[in-house]
């Protein structure tokens, strides 16, 4: 009982942090943001004072909807790195 207990134990461990565990790839992101958004709007969306986007959650949340708006189909692996690397170049939020 006692190991069956354990092996429950550590499948529930081993699913907690799945989502956060996975490293962003920056490069990737990058790439999204040159092929995809500059092409529109350039970095100074990113750059202005009156920003709509004010957290990185609200930024993954932007990124999103313009991914939907282009009909692009981007896993949220793919938002997540185009969100996180706009975040490190323009951003700057706390996770």
């Amino acid at each position: 009982m006692k190991s069956l207990t354990t092996l429950i134990g550590i499948i529930c461990l081993m699913g907690l942090p799945i989502g956060q565990a996975s490293a962003f790839d920056i490069q990737a992101g990058k790439s999204q943001v040159t092929e995809n958004c500059t092409s529109c709007h350039g970095s100074e969306l990113y750059t202005r004072k009156d920003r709509l986007v004010t957290s990185r959650k609200g930024l993954s949340a932007q990124v999103q909807r313009c991914q939907l708006a282009l009909n692009l189909n981007w896993f949220d692996d793919e938002v997540e790195n185009t969100a996180e690397y706009l975040n490190q170049d323009y951003y700057h939020f706390n996770k």
